[in-house]
């Protein structure tokens, strides 16, 4: 393993270098010595640390959760993980072709193998050097407000619905929400898309009324 070329793409130098193999190493290579329990660990680091960053921004524990759950998702590590070279440095066994999961999981497994190595300080650097944390506009979490906007009137959170209305070639999705009666519908590619259009209606209307 090149450990200094990818230890170029974190920016951070280990102390312990087998901490970096083990995090980059997948089952199929070792079914013990492997980086899922990093992986474990690094979950845990990774939502404190977004949960720091973003707690002096947003206010709403609904808006804060949704947007938690955005920055810590396999849809938004990929692309970090990806742009890091994490898959070009795994440590595999022989006919791996490399899970979609296994791309964000080594993020985390990496986020720990940093906080072990060098403490938290030099983990939360890491991340808020990696992670774009103004790909999510505030705007945009229609969920989390229409949550707290029928929590602060007394009515239960809201309950979404969703029907798949796409091919396996063109996925597409309808959810729905109902509030007071009223049943609002969003149309997306994916689920959590379709949800906040369907939430950002709700809204609409409830503001208006």
């Amino acid at each position: 393993m090149n450990y200094g070329k990818i230890e170029e793409s974190l920016g951070y130098a280990f102390k312990d270098k087998g901490l970096l193999k083990t995090a980059l190493t997948l089952a199929s290579a070792d079914q013990y010595d492997n980086n899922q329990t990093l992986e474990f660990f690094g979950d845990a680091i990774l939502e404190f640390i977004v949960s720091e960053h973003i707690y002096d921004k947003y206010k709403s524990e609904g808006e804060l959760t949704e947007l938690r759950k955005l920055f810590v998702s396999d849809t938004a590590l990929y692309p970090v993980s990806e742009k890091l070279g994490l898959k070009e440095h795994f440590i595999r066994g022989p006919g791996d072709t490399v899970l979609k999961k296994s791309i964000p999981s080594a993020y985390e497994a990496v986020l720990a193998a940093i906080y072990l190595d060098g403490g938290m300080d030099e983990a939360r650097s890491f991340v808020l050097r990696t992670l774009d944390f103004s790909t999510v506009r505030r705007e945009e979490n229609y969920k989390g407000e229409l949550q707290e906007l029928l929590q602060s009137r007394g009515r239960a959170a809201p309950v979404y619905g969703k029907e798949d209305v796409g091919t396996p070639k063109s996925p597409r999705f309808r959810c729905s929400v109902t509030v007071y009666g009223k049943t609002f519908e969003g149309e997306a590619e994916n689920v959590k898309k379709a949800e906040r259009l369907a939430a950002k209606r709700a809204l609409a209307a409830l503001r208006k009324n």
